[in-house]
């Protein structure tokens, strides 16, 4: 186990220091052990000199350990092969083949620490049988016991590898989710920024257009020069309703942009209250720009998730924003039906449709993905019969208990008061053909 050597500025120490620090501790070692065994054993001094020199050259070599281990562990063993017949002072110069072993083991150099272990005991064993009787230095159990040393080396150098390789491993993961964990956060990012550039442009696009309508439609009647009573209504008529559009923007607005105040406050998941609950209202605010917004809901209404509430609600609401803009229409027909399995969306008017040949506007594309958002699709087209039409299917989520009250199957909810409610009977599914032209 590698010890996390710091430098004395508080920085890891490098590899090529680490193995000199080390080679500098196993030549200490060895060399206190050698004095000691000096003064218990006598020698000329030309062995002591070479004895010292194959000291030097055994633990000087560990400083490239890592760098060459198979080499260095070669250069170990030949200095210990030397060194050991001829001192007679018998210094550990084997710590220094030891460690060299190991380091051939845990390099990854397994067949190589093997053969060099084999090689170190058939050497010892050899030489040790061809001495004379009573002149052997090893003994049958030390054989043994260094051939246990030898491969408890290279197993324990083995173990090292396959633990470093299994933290290099575990250490790649991390990144990895790291990585994933950032790129997960970019794209929610990204997902929240084009979620609330679409509530903008439905709550700001809506509003305005209604207001541009009706101040447009109070300053026409104005420049007829009615009497100043009938004037002073038209303007006071228009400024109400210009009043009651913009607290309403406002308001909206002011939802949509309250996640960005902190990041723990609740993203807002409904207008004001819950999306088709203010359908009733957004018809009012179309129908002061002088449109016949006629609606008629149909089938068991059943409780929405927020989400899907309120993106039936903006795909309303969006629909409505192009009926004012664009269409240039008298009447829009709002339908809900709601079926067992998915609530439909109708919005049609009596304009004059869509030009050929345009790209799709980004209303359409903003409601075209609310609807796949939750699994469900929507189609704009020219009507059959003139006028343009936008067709949403949303799907239901499936019962979990009683839905309270509901409106019974078939009946009609008409938001005007003024002007008979049109039935719309069923309607024949078509193919999804969006048209490339339409400019809302």
């Amino acid at each position: 186990m590698s010890l996390p050597l710091r430098s004395p500025g508080g920085g890891r120490l490098s590899a090529r220091a680490v193995d000199a620090l080390v080679a500098g501790v196993v030549l200490v070692v060895v060399a206190v052990w050698t004095l000691v065994s000096a003064r218990y054993a006598s020698e000329p001094a030309a062995r002591t000199v070479l004895g010292w020199a194959l000291i030097l050259v055994g633990c000087g070599a560990l400083c490239f350990r890592r760098r060459q281990p198979v080499t260095v562990a070669v250069v170990t063993l030949l200095a210990c092969v030397v060194y050991y017949p001829l001192s007679a002072q018998d210094g550990p110069l084997m710590i220094a083949f030891a460690l060299a072993l190991y380091t051939t083991a845990a390099e990854g150099r397994f067949a190589a620490a093997l053969a060099l272990a084999a090689v170190t005991l058939l050497a010892v064993g050899i030489g040790e049988i061809r001495q004379q009787p009573g002149h052997r230095q090893i003994d049958d159990t030390s054989l043994v016991m260094l051939a246990g040393w030898l491969i408890s080396l290279v197993a324990v150098g083995r173990a090292q590898r396959t633990r470093m390789a299994y933290l290099h491993e575990v250490e790649q993961r991390a990144l990895a989710a790291e990585r994933e964990q950032e790129a997960r956060a970019r794209q929610s990012a990204t997902e929240e920024r084009l979620r609330i550039a679409r509530e903008v442009h439905d709550v700001l696009g809506h509003s305005i257009s209604l207001i541009n309508v009706q101040s447009g439609a109070a300053l026409h009647r104005l420049g007829k020069g009615p009497a100043p009573e009938a004037g002073l209504a038209t303007a006071t008529e228009a400024l109400e309703a210009v009043k009651a559009t913009s607290k309403d923007a406002l308001r909206e607005l002011r939802a949509t942009l309250g996640v960005l105040r902190g990041a723990d406050e609740p993203t807002p998941t409904a207008p004001s209250s819950s999306g088709l609950a203010l359908l009733a209202d957004l018809a009012a605010r179309a129908r002061s720009t002088g449109l016949d917004v006629r609606t008629e809901v149909t089938g068991r209404p059943v409780p929405l998730p927020p989400p899907v509430d309120l993106a039936a609600y903006r795909i309303v609401q969006e629909s409505l924003t192009n009926v004012t803009r664009h269409a240039g229409a008298s009447t829009v027909r709002v339908g809900l039906d709601w079926g067992a399995d998915a609530l439909r969306l109708r919005i049609a008017d009596d304009g004059a449709g869509a030009p050929e040949g345009r790209p799709l506007g980004s209303g359409i594309r903003g409601m075209a993905e609310r609807a796949r958002a939750f699994g469900g699709e929507l189609t704009a087209r020219n009507g059959d019969g003139g006028g343009f039409l936008v067709d949403a299917r949303l799907p239901l989520p499936p019962p979990t208990g009683p839905t309270g009250p509901t409106a019974p199957t078939g009946s009609t909810a008409p938001a005007s008061p003024t002007g008979p409610t049109a039935p719309t009977g069923p309607t024949t599914p078509t193919t999804p053909t969006t048209p490339e032209g339409n400019p809302r």
